[in-house]
């Protein structure tokens, strides 16, 4: 399938709105700067919120947590959304769309990745993630047609046995009350959810969607949803009294969400759901080392091999889906 079809007539990268009027954007080499750029700017900003997160989930009830994070994203993604001259208005198979992916992404898959840090290290969830990549590409496969090659299969193998190096090296060194496996189930979950919200947006219906106005419902949808979760498990709304805390939201929903989620899904439809999880291997480096930095992540020769398994393994499988 072709991920790098026009939205609306428009190469995808170049905005819509007012900055739809400068031709020289369209340049092939502009648009593969700009999309360049964009990645990098995202494996940045993801690669520290893991640490961020981390700090998260001791502040206070993680459905509240991730709740005030989307409440605060928000109606700042709906004023993205009108300064680039979209519009808000979604048709209804639009809406249907920005519900389901609201709902798996900004909910189903925030939910488990908090309380997964509760059990893991910051750094070891960002190297789970990086296998986004293998239910991005089964679910293309399956609902989209996308071939998934025997290089790919090989590749993704490798690093989930250079993973799975990881998680026995966090188990020895975990304490006696840890709860490894949960976390691992947990990662697990939420990997199925953000996988579900990408391969959605790499459809046919997706592609027919605003992007931006999309992201915004969904996010609505998702801060909805996340709501209703934290009433019904931990009560009534909690605040944290912390500067740091609404520090550390702040920048989860302005750099972590409202800055990257749009140019995230721009790089789904430009490269595809299976391409653009090459993120995946650039964020658990820069997590990776923050970790070891902030948290005190002892590394050992198992460690250090499972890591460059790990990575090793993704760029086999992402190079053979070219």
């Amino acid at each position: 399938m072709a991920m790098n079809k026009p939205l609306n007539n428009v190469p995808e990268g170049v905005p819509s709105g007012r900055e739809r009027a400068a031709p020289a954007l369209d340049h092939p080499v502009a648009t593969q700067l700009r999309t360049a750029a964009a990645f990098m700017l995202v494996a940045l900003i993801w690669g520290s919120t893991w640490l961020v997160i981390k700090h998260q989930v001791a502040s206070g009830p993680a459905g509240w947590t991730i709740t005030w994070r989307f409440a605060i994203a928000c109606p700042f993604m709906f004023l993205l959304a009108w300064w680039r001259g979209d519009g808000l208005e979604l048709s209804g198979e639009g809406a249907r769309l920005a519900v389901l992916v609201g709902v798996a992404l900004f909910c189903g898959n925030f939910q488990f990745v908090y309380r997964a840090e509760q059990h893991l290290t910051s750094g070891i969830v960002a190297v789970l993630y990086a296998l986004l990549m293998v239910p991005n590409a089964l679910f293309s496969r399956i609902f989209l047609g996308v071939r998934v090659s025997g290089g790919f299969i090989i590749g993704s193998l490798v690093a989930m046995a250079g993973i799975g190096l990881l998680l026995v090296h966090e188990y020895r060194l975990a304490p006696p009350t840890s709860a490894v496996p949960v976390g691992l189930a947990l990662t697990l979950a939420g990997l199925l959810c953000a996988s579900a919200a990408n391969v959605l947006q790499a459809s046919a219906a997706g592609h027919r969607q605003p992007l931006v106005p999309m992201i915004a419902w969904g996010m609505l949808a998702g801060a909805c949803a996340d709501a209703a979760l934290a009433w019904a498990s931990s009560g009534a709304p909690v605040l944290s009294t912390s500067p740091a805390v609404w520090a550390g939201t702040a920048y989860l929903a302005l750099a972590g969400s409202v800055v990257t989620f749009p140019l995230y899904f721009a790089l789904i439809r430009t490269m595809g759901a299976g391409r653009a999880a090459y993120n995946g291997v650039a964020v658990p480096v820069i997590a990776m080392g923050l970790s070891t930095i902030f948290e005190g992540y002892r590394w050992s020769l198992l460690a250090g091999g499972g890591a460059a398994l790990a990575l090793a393994g993704l760029l086999i499988a992402l190079r053979a889906r070219k």
